[in-house]
């Protein structure tokens, strides 16, 4: 199964278009579309399989906040993680199992979910379809 799921993994990576390694900062008002920036990577935090990131306004100069769109493709999932900062997640379609705190609960289209700096919490997809979430988060300052 692993290997099934390397070259699952390969495919589904070879068919994202990667997003410009090093785009130059933007300080104007603008609009993008997620063809344009969408980008196959693992699953975060040691996540299992492929996802979809499309990180919106990545180049914005002097943004704080990060809004990015994930699609969790089968059997993908978000890692187990402890958050350095307030985070968000909104589902906006499929299903998936959450595990905040410990406690697992069932997720779908239109739960919005918080967790807090210094909470645990990790996310996989269930079901037939990607599991795709908005996550919206104050950037780090860097």
């Amino acid at each position: 199964m692993p290997r099934i799921n390397a070259v699952l993994s390969a495919v589904t990576l070879s068919v994202v278009a990667p997003v410009t390694a090093q785009a130059p900062a933007r300080s104007d008002s603008h609009v993008e579309n997620e063809r344009d920036i969408a980008v196959g990577q693992p699953g975060p935090h040691a996540g299992d399989g492929t996802t979809t990131a499309y990180p919106f306004f990545e180049h914005a100069a002097g943004l704080d906040i990060v809004f990015r769109k994930r699609a969790l493709h089968a059997g993908a999932s978000i890692g187990e993680h402890v958050n350095d900062k307030d985070e968000v997640y909104y589902v906006l379609s499929g299903r998936g199992l959450l595990r905040l705190q410990g406690v697992e609960r069932e997720v779908g289209p239109g739960d919005a979910i918080l967790t807090r700096d210094g909470d645990s919490h990790a996310l996989r997809q269930t079901g037939d379809e990607d599991l795709v979430i908005f996550i919206v988060y104050r950037r780090p300052v860097r």
